[in-house]
């Protein structure tokens, strides 16, 4: 199970796709521990790389791309950006509130940041973000690796967090593309 690279014909490609491995082996994914689930989406958009990492940047606009019935806020003041840095959520699912801690791995500006739960309601969640200048626009691709509570018997809940994963990206692709103007 690797990152998923497409071939690209642009200025910073090769230095982005090197980066992005970089980033990815650095954060060292659980990639190999059992019941590891995978989800992964890509969007683009027609717009400069620094204009579309500045977006994802900033924590606080995570509550504009998340589905409002999670009812997520976020409970963490102004946070710098970088390595470690901590950032504390809450989230509500059918009437459940969880609170979530996210610490990030690995912050790479312009090409990506790797952000994993540090609590919350799975037992792993590994966010691997990474944006690609294709000249004319940016390729933003997300690579979650999650896993389920109480692993084994948590299984029995995975085909409905699997439809609720993807639904929540798609969401946010939509999301996205509405923020940037791309409709």
């Amino acid at each position: 199970m690797g990152f998923a690279f497409l071939s690209v014909n642009a200025p910073n490609s090769s230095r982005h796709i090197t980066e992005s491995r970089r980033l990815a082996e650095l954060a060292s994914p659980p990639r190999r521990l059992p019941g590891i689930r995978r989800h992964y989406a890509s969007c683009h958009l027609h717009r400069p790389l620094p204009e579309v990492f500045a977006f994802f940047a900033d924590p606080r606009n995570l509550a504009a791309i998340t589905p409002p019935d999670i009812g997520f806020r976020i409970l963490t003041p102004e946070v710098g950006m970088r390595d470690g840095a901590m950032l504390a959520y809450r989230i509500e699912l059918h009437g459940v509130v969880f609170g979530w801690r996210s610490r990030i791995l690995r912050w790479d500006p312009p090409f990506g940041f790797v952000d994993e739960q540090v609590s919350g309601p799975y037992s792993v969640w590994h966010h691997i973000h990474t944006f690609t200048d294709e000249g004319d626009r940016v390729r933003m691709d997300d690579e979650v690796l999650y896993r389920m509570p109480v692993w084994p018997l948590g299984e029995v809940a995975s085909p409905w967090v699997k439809k609720e994963v993807e639904r929540i990206f798609a969401y946010r692709a939509r999301r996205i593309r509405e923020i940037f103007d791309e409709l």
